[in-house]
């Protein structure tokens, strides 16, 4: 049983890794599905899959349906993902979370022509219960390729949200790309630029002192 109860209009760090901590993205194709992913199965109204989507699609210009969630930030690494989500409706980030690993593994065991669970279990959540809290857990989210060294290493096998962070650019009609829900964070910060130093600073202080070791999935 899950020791957090998922309360609407709140928000939890959403968490989960390849089980025995196998790479979930063995190519860049697989992340971008993972990516896509996250956004179409994230509707009231459940999509049979992202290729029946496709077509629907284009035979429609039916408004997407209303979303379970809101994402403020994510990180995906080639082994594991990092969410900070928004629940919107009863059961949202449960409904979520089921679909995507549902969706994804479907994807990845067809594909590579294997069997069984991709995921270590099911995903991990931890209630996010003040705003100095959220504000280092975004900065150790958006930054986290910095963390694992990913960017020499595997920098297309990564991708976050810290590019729509420090974008100057708040205006959301001028920015049609955005896919966070930024506002509750960058609205305690007069711009961009001094939460990027802010950010930064904390992820170093993480690093350093190791504390707020909760946010730690290794």
């Amino acid at each position: 049983m899950r020791k957090v109860e998922l309360a609407n209009n709140e928000h939890y760090h959403i968490f989960n890794r390849g089980v025995d901590k196998r790479k979930i993205f063995q190519e860049t194709e697989d992340l971008l599905r993972f990516f896509q992913s996250m956004d179409e199965f994230n509707a009231i109204n459940p999509i049979d899959s992202i290729y029946v989507n496709s077509f629907r699609q284009l035979r429609s210009s039916t408004p997407k349906s209303e979303k379970l969630v809101n994402f403020l930030c994510y990180c995906l690494n080639p082994n594991h993902y990092h969410f900070i989500l928004e629940q919107l409706v009863d059961k949202g980030i449960e409904k979520f979370m089921h679909r995507l690993g549902t969706g994804f593994t479907n994807y990845f065991n067809e594909k590579y022509n294997r069997s069984g669970s991709l995921f270590q279990g099911r995903y991990k959540a931890i209630h996010i219960n003040s705003d100095e809290y959220l504000l280092h857990l975004s900065a150790y989210i958006n930054l986290n390729s910095s963390v694992h060294q990913l960017r020499s290493s595997t920098p297309k096998l990564s991708k976050s949200s810290w590019g729509e962070y420090i974008d100057n650019n708040q205006d959301k009609q001028d920015n049609q790309n955005a896919f966070c829900e930024k506002d509750i964070i960058l609205g305690q910060f007069n711009n961009p630029l001094e939460y990027k130093k802010f950010a930064k600073s904390s992820l170093k202080d993480i690093k350093e002192r190791k504390t707020m070791k909760e946010l730690l999935l290794e």
